[in-house]
């Protein structure tokens, strides 16, 4: 093995820990001890990983390493894995194989999934070995990642924040150097939220794009994967395997992530659809990485103005019919129900208490708003703004409750609507753009005087992860 690979392995990038893997230089045996010795010394602090699979890991990466040897013996190195030996972690909201789905809620029986889910199966068939299963919130619906299975994910910048939802133990992994990258999935705001917490690049394709992130529940057609990860071209790297070669850009994510866009025509907007019913207030911070960043766009040729986006004040009724829909038809015991925490159980009695003609309504009104705002943005290239309108979130805030890194105890101090509005005031620009099917993008430009990550969002035209992803390498060269 080669001297360099010897010191730190989570020094390398991913494209650089892919390239070792592919050439030899690392064996994925030594990649996934490395990475498993990282989250065994660390993962108590973070609480990062839910499940750690080290065992299966190992023989994985044993299979792994046999078969590149093969191949290399028979002279079609062409055919290693795309993805060969990568070590990454799924979110606890994926299926993988004999590993329990705890769905982050103690009210469900956690049993070993038969098979893997379309997103962990599309990964392995590229090559990858998942090191186990990540934090997330109850079913996925919150901006923070806490719940009763487990300690709560925190931020690796500052143990006493969130590492944001719902991929917020994915995102604390991969800032915190555990996996070189992860898949996260994003109904609404998912990737985004805990990437701009953790100070991470996030892309949220648009809907379609990534078949595996689709959900047999997600009747509003608002979840899709994408990449979570510390660079752009190493997000690129983890969008060539998510998406079918006949649907990406020719030569691949990778291969063009390094090229500078043309000028383009940036519509800067802080109008969000949740401001009629929760105000919020935009912190300092989260307006100087707005700044910041319209300062490095306008440097690299964008040309920035302002859109002002006018938002139906239905918005917020229509969403959360929509977003809770599936809590409602949650397959959970009776006796189980009162281990579900107080937001769950307050939207999913909401939920079982509406009228098929209510979600109907709802989610047509959400294809009206879809189609009207579209339209609206349609007039600039991007559409830009704060990825967060407030600094990375106090573990236990959202709740109204202290932390101690213990489970949750039986009764909550929140109360659940306050809860919800909590997390519409943080982060007021993320829904929408699930609602549009549009691909928008996460990226870090700024560092509070606290040390805290702030970045700003990018919301694109159908088809613009590329454009997206080249913007986001050239503000992480400044």
């Amino acid at each position: 093995m080669a001297d360099p690979y010897l010191h730190d392995v989570s020094r390398l990038t991913a494209v650089e820990l892919r390239d070792a893997l592919a050439a030899g230089e690392l064996s994925a045996r030594e990649s996934a001890e490395h990475f498993l010795r990282e989250i065994e010394s660390r993962n108590k602090q973070l609480g990062a990983f839910v499940t750690v699979t080290a065992e299966q890991a190992l023989k994985d990466a044993e299979a792994a390493d046999a078969l590149h040897a093969r191949l290399a013996r028979e002279g079609r190195r062409e055919d290693i894995p795309a993805l060969h030996g990568m070590p990454l972690a799924f979110k606890d909201l994926t299926d993988v194989a004999g590993v329990p789905t705890t769905h982050g809620s103690a009210a469900l029986e956690h049993k070993p999934a038969p098979e893997d889910g379309a997103l962990a199966a599309t990964l392995k068939g590229q090559g990858v070995i998942s090191l186990g299963k990540t934090q997330v919130p109850e079913f996925g619906l919150t901006a923070y990642s806490e719940n009763r299975v487990a300690p709560p994910s925190r931020n690796p910048h500052a143990l006493g924040r969130s590492s944001g939802g719902s991929s917020g133990g994915s995102a604390a992994a991969v800032a915190a150097g555990l996996v070189p990258f992860a898949p996260g999935t994003d109904g609404g705001g998912s990737i985004r939220i805990p990437a701009g917490a953790c100070g991470l690049v996030g892309l949220k394709p648009g809907r379609g794009l990534v078949a595996s992130g689709a959900s047999a529940g997600d009747t509003a057609k608002l979840v899709v994967a994408g990449p979570l990860a510390r660079t752009a071209a190493d997000a690129a790297l983890l969008m060539d395997a998510l998406v079918p070669r006949d649907q990406a850009p020719d030569g691949g994510y990778l291969a063009n992530v390094g090229l500078a866009p043309e000028p383009l025509r940036i519509g800067v907007s802080l109008d969000s659809p949740w401001a009629g019913v929760y105000p919020f207030e935009i912190e300092p911070e989260a307006m100087d990485a707005l700044m910041l960043g319209t300062k490095l766009l306008e440097k690299a040729g964008h040309n920035i103005s302002e859109a002002d986006i006018r938002y139906d004040n239905r918005y917020p009724d229509s969403f959360t019919t929509a977003w809770t829909a599936g809590v409602g038809s949650a397959r959970i015991a009776p006796q189980r129900e009162a281990l579900l925490t107080p937001l769950t159980r307050t939207f999913r009695r909401r939920a079982q208490q509406r009228s098929a003609r209510k979600v109907d309504e709802a989610l047509r009104f959400l294809r009206q708003f879809e189609h009207d705002t579209v339209a609206q943005y349609a007039e600039w290239d991007l559409i830009l703004m704060p990825t967060l309108a407030q600094t990375p979130r106090p573990v236990g805030w959202f709740t109204g409750g202290g932390h101690s890194g213990e489970p949750w105890p039986s009764e909550w101090a929140g109360d659940a609507d306050e809860d919800y509005k909590r997390q519409c005031e943080y982060a007021p620009w993320s829904s929408m753009v699930n609602v549009c099917g549009l691909p928008a993008i996460s990226v870090p430009v700024h560092t509070t005087a606290a040390g805290l990550p702030m970045g700003i969002q990018l919301i694109g035209r159908p088809g613009s992860e590329l454009l997206l992803l080249q913007l986001a390498a050239v503000l992480e060269t400044h």
